[in-house]
């Protein structure tokens, strides 16, 4: 296994930053084992949530022998960790990508596999990162001492990637039986360094967000980019050590591709994006789209934006979508708090061919009143806004992966510094709002698209504008660049 910890791109780091890197990987050693001595076995099945939609299989790492065998030849793995939602839903991205392409994709989730010391230290740190994120919501003064700078400028530095990588050590033994010639894309980075360190030998690292830091780091592979803006900061690792200049990253480690997304959301923009001006032409409810985040968090924000709308709601000018995920106590605790929501609420929970239905007959269908959606599956918590997504007028989200979907967006308040720089791209290509900080200034916004007669259709040109632009393409380019690697070219 190569040392990747004292030296990143040709950058040393110092002895202290490796040591502490070291120090790390024995903490998580410790505690939860080191299975790199014992037999990982890895069989494929049919994955029963999503396979149906997306063309994939599953990858399980249990001994035994698989009943599907792999598919070296057109097989592309899909390395993905469920933390939050915004790195399964670029995995789910890939996954009908890479469909649509004529592969077969695999899901590879490293958090899923309960006995390997690989899910032990993920959801350690899964867990520890969801309770800041919701800490962060409810205190100001540790959102602005302790959660803004960790996601801003800590994650940003390379000591943090030296960390990683030896943390990643203990991932890979997951991968050992897995054919090593089978592409690998990482919708997270420590899929892709355990890929790396496992040995396999075709590695694309998909990286998230607008801004650039070092996390998200993975040397071996080729990293895709999502926006010109992280290409050049991830090219000469701007910022990554204070001030030093370091030296850049090898042209053909990096690679911009656009915005990762689903083949079925692309291919059918100029159809939506049409439809939802002539909605609005003819006076029919606005549909809004509240969707909520694995981490669970800004409840406060997400009450207001409903009460906010349901006078339009009872009037016939507004309709709302509200996905929980598999938060159903959320919605609980909005339907409990929130006088006449319920009345006006239909509720689709755990009724996968329930939401599939409605999801389609919305396309050309009217919709009135509320409809909230609830899954206890991971898969199908995530996916239901992409069916969910298409027959929206606006989708409401923080700017963390949604940002870069092909539909007009209203920001609420980030979660992490970081993500500002997804809602500040995304208004400058026309698709999303400026980033709404505070509660009075997202209903300003939420009326303006309501009684404004440009707002909407200016960004339903410019998302058909930058498809023809080619700026959500990212998702086919990386799997392209997955298969290039294997290829040769």
């Amino acid at each position: 296994m190569k040392e990747r910890s004292k030296v990143i791109f040709g950058n040393e780091l110092p002895v202290r930053d490796y040591q502490k890197a070291v120090r790390s990987k024995a903490k998580y050693a410790r505690k939860f084992g080191d299975d790199s001595g014992e037999p990982h076995g890895a069989v494929v099945v049919e994955n029963p949530h999503i396979g149906e939609l997306l063309g994939v299989r599953d990858i399980r790492v249990e001994n035994g022998t698989s009943a599907i065998p792999f598919d070296c030849e057109k097989g592309v793995i899909v390395a993905n960790i469920r933390m939050g939602f915004g790195h399964y839903r670029i995995s789910m991205a890939m996954a009908s990508a890479a469909h649509a392409l004529g592969y077969q994709p695999y899901w590879m989730d490293l958090n899923s596999y309960a006995d390997t010391t690989c899910t032990k230290v993920i959801g350690a740190q899964n867990d520890l990162y969801s309770l800041g994120s919701r800490i962060s919501q409810k205190s100001k003064l540790f959102n602005k001492l302790v959660w803004e700078p960790m996601n801003y400028e800590g994650f940003r530095k390379l000591s943090y990637n030296a960390a990683d990588q030896k943390n990643a050590e203990l991932m890979a033994p997951v991968f050992q039986s897995v054919p090593k010639d089978i592409p690998v894309i990482g919708t997270h980075v420590w899929p892709a360094q355990a890929a790396i360190h496992a040995g396999m030998k075709y590695v694309v690292n998909a990286i998230p967000d607008n801004w650039p830091m070092a996390l998200h780091l993975a040397e071996g592979s080729i990293h895709t980019v999502q926006t010109h803006y992280a290409y050049q900061g991830y090219r000469i690792l701007n910022g990554m050590q204070g001030d030093a200049v370091l030296r850049p990253m090898p042209e053909d480690s990096l690679r911009y591709v656009g915005h990762y997304i689903d083949d079925e959301l692309v291919r059918n923009i100029e159809t939506d994006c049409a439809a939802r001006k002539a909605r609005k032409a003819q006076g029919k409810p606005m549909r809004f789209l509240l969707t909520i985040g694995g981490a669970g968090a800004q409840k406060e924000i997400f009450a207001a934006i409903i009460r906010h709308l349901l006078p339009a709601i009872e009037s016939g000018k507004a309709a709302l979508y509200v996905n929980v995920g598999d938060y159903r106590a959320v919605w609980e605790e909005l339907a409990r708090d929130i006088h006449g929501l319920d009345a006006l609420s239909a509720t689709h929970f755990d009724d996968w061919a329930d939401t599939q239905v409605f999801a389609a007959s919305a396309l050309t269908g009217d919709v009135t009143g509320v409809h909230a959606f609830y899954h206890s599956n991971i898969f199908q918590a995530v996916y239901a806004t992409n069916l969910l997504m298409r027959s929206c007028d606006v989708l409401i989200t923080k700017p963390s992966e949604l940002a870069f979907y092909p539909v007009p967006k209203l920001f609420i308040r980030r979660i992490g510094g970081h993500e500002q720089w997804g809602a500040i791209h995304s208004a400058e290509l026309g698709d999303g709002t400026l980033e709404c900080r505070d509660i009075p200034h997202t209903l300003q916004m939420l009326s303006l698209f309501m009684d404004d007669s440009v707002t909407l259709s200016d960004m339903c040109d410019c998302i058909v504008a930058n498809k023809n632009a080619g700026i959500y393409d990212g998702a086919y380019k990386a799997v392209q660049a997955a298969a290039a690697m294997k290829n040769g070219q």
